[in-house]
């Protein structure tokens, strides 16, 4: 979300322009899929993770700017929220190292940004939500400098004309609260894995990637607080959809489809997806550039399709098609934003090893998992898995309702071990990663579960005084780089 633009304001010829220039994209991207050469040779995978900034006690510090000036470093980028930042990992290719590739900058980068911005009051933070965030920080002001971000709350206030209504209901506590703007989306801080695809496997990879969101929900789950209220294990799910919905009541009840998005079928083409994007979604950002990207592609070059990929950034899929240019080739990704961010470095590659073994063994199986499966019951999984965590009980073809760690444990990781022996990861290092999710499932403890039972043992105190504790506990066993079932 960080990329650039200038604050102003839209008039009815700037829509109807961007409209008529994001379907011109459209028409090319087509042809391009057709003809052109995309960059399929040897696929990339890619890794940001979002990250939190908080005070010497806990309590978000409102000091991104001062963060990122103290840190000075590129790969680290502004976010939503001024206790937000977002880090960039160099992207790599798993047959080379990549996942130690990917650990190790991870690892020294954050320890050279913590150390930064320390200085400046900021320490940083990997959990899905701060827990400490409180009502407080939820207004405009704690919208971050960039002109984009105030830009885009106001197009989706606009677009839905009332305040943001968000209402979650948990396992004993329930949240109800308005917003009037999208900053609580800023509360949401995740793990993005990339996947570099050739058009041909796009729909494949991302059929595989839907089918396993849920699962990744379940033993990956670190978002248990919201607000001072113990919701979902996972509440940055429908935080998010809730967050940034354009949609008032009565287009909901007409069955108006949400910009935070799950999806509502299996996809035989990566087409079918920025498709979808320009026939449902109105854009947010109707910006037009000077491209024609038909006389670009005639012309031999690679077109930008600047609308077409704008457009498709303020459409909040669960798994996200990307269109990019690198050297000047076209290439394709598959941006999985499922996962929070967060405990520890360890846990995150052990996640991202989880991820990429799976989707890469679903997607080249001779029997596509989505031929046995409704994207219905896709979907109910996903909520499941965000509700419960660890506990979840998932249904999965061949087995029916089953435990997700069960699941995990009989199943999925002798298929990510297949997926990572195919991208070429070495053995030693697969092994090392995948048991760390072997252990969790053993010991049913994730993120969320380790800050409930915590809290759970500060039960008598203020909400938010415990809280803030847990988090400091939380944070010192974060720079261990000890996975988190072994914790306590």
């Amino acid at each position: 979300m960080g990329e650039e633009v200038e604050a102003q304001e839209f008039t009815r010829a700037d829509r109807t322009r961007h409209r008529e220039k994001v379907r011109r994209c459209l028409d090319v991207f087509a042809r391009m899929l057709r003809d052109a050469r995309f960059d399929t040779d040897d696929p990339m995978t890619g890794l940001e993770v979002e990250l939190n900034l908080i005070d010497e006690v806990g309590d978000p510090a409102l000091k991104n700017a001062q963060a990122l000036d103290a840190i000075a470093d590129p790969d680290f980028q502004t976010e939503l929220g001024q206790f937000n930042i977002e880090i960039n990992v160099p992207p790599a290719r798993l047959r080379e190292g990549g996942l130690a590739t990917f650990e190790a900058n991870l690892r020294r980068s954050l320890n050279d940004a913590e150390h930064k911005s320390a200085d400046v009051g900021a320490h940083l933070v990997m959990i899905g939500i701060l827990p400490t965030l409180a009502d407080g920080h939820m207004g405009v002001h704690s919208i971050s400098g960039n002109p984009r971000y105030r830009l885009l709350s106001e197009q989706i206030l606009d677009a839905r004309g009332e305040d943001i209504s968000i209402e979650i209901e948990g396992g004993a506590e329930r949240l109800r609260t308005t917003a009037d703007s999208i900053l609580p989306e800023a509360a949401c801080t995740s793990t993005q894995l990339h996947v570099q695809t050739s058009p041909d496997q796009f729909a494949a990879y991302w059929n595989a990637a839907q089918a396993i969101s849920a699962v990744q929900l379940a033993i990956g789950a670190n978002s248990p607080y919201l607000l001072g209220k113990e919701l979902w294990r996972e509440t940055r799910i429908p935080l998010f959809e809730q967050a940034t919905d354009t949609r008032s009541e009565e287009l909901k009840a007409q069955g108006v489809r949400p910009r935070v998005w799950f999806g509502e079928r299996w996809i035989t083409s990566v087409f079918d997806l920025f498709e979808e994007n320009v026939r449902y979604f109105p854009a947010l950002l109707p910006i037009t550039d000077d491209e024609d990207p038909l006389a670009v592609l005639e012309g031999g070059g690679t077109p930008n399709l600047s609308e077409l990929r704008l457009h498709n950034g303020t459409i909040y899929r669960w798994n996200r098609p990307v269109y990019d240019i690198a050297g000047g080739v076209p290439h394709l990704r598959v941006e999985n934003r499922v996962l929070a961010a967060g405990p520890t470095v360890a846990d995150t590659m052990a996640n991202a090893a989880f991820y990429f073994g799976l989707v890469r063994a679903l997607a080249e199986s001779q029997r596509p998992l989505w031929s046995q499966m409704s994207f219905s019951a896709a979907e109910e999984n996903f909520h499941v898995a965000a509700q419960q965590g660890i506990e979840a009980q998932l249904y999965w073809p061949g087995v029916g309702q089953v435990r997700a760690t069960e699941l995990v444990l009989r199943r999925l990781l002798p298929l990510a071990r297949h997926g990572l022996a195919d991208w070429g990861v070495p053995t030693a290092e697969a092994d090392r990663l995948m048991d760390i999710v072997e252990q969790r499932c053993l010991t049913g403890v994730n993120g969320a579960e380790w800050f409930v039972r915590r809290m759970g043992k500060r039960a008598g105190q203020d909400r938010y005084d415990a809280l803030r504790a847990t988090l400091l506990d939380y944070r010192e066993r974060m720079h261990t780089n000890e996975p988190v079932h072994t914790w306590d």
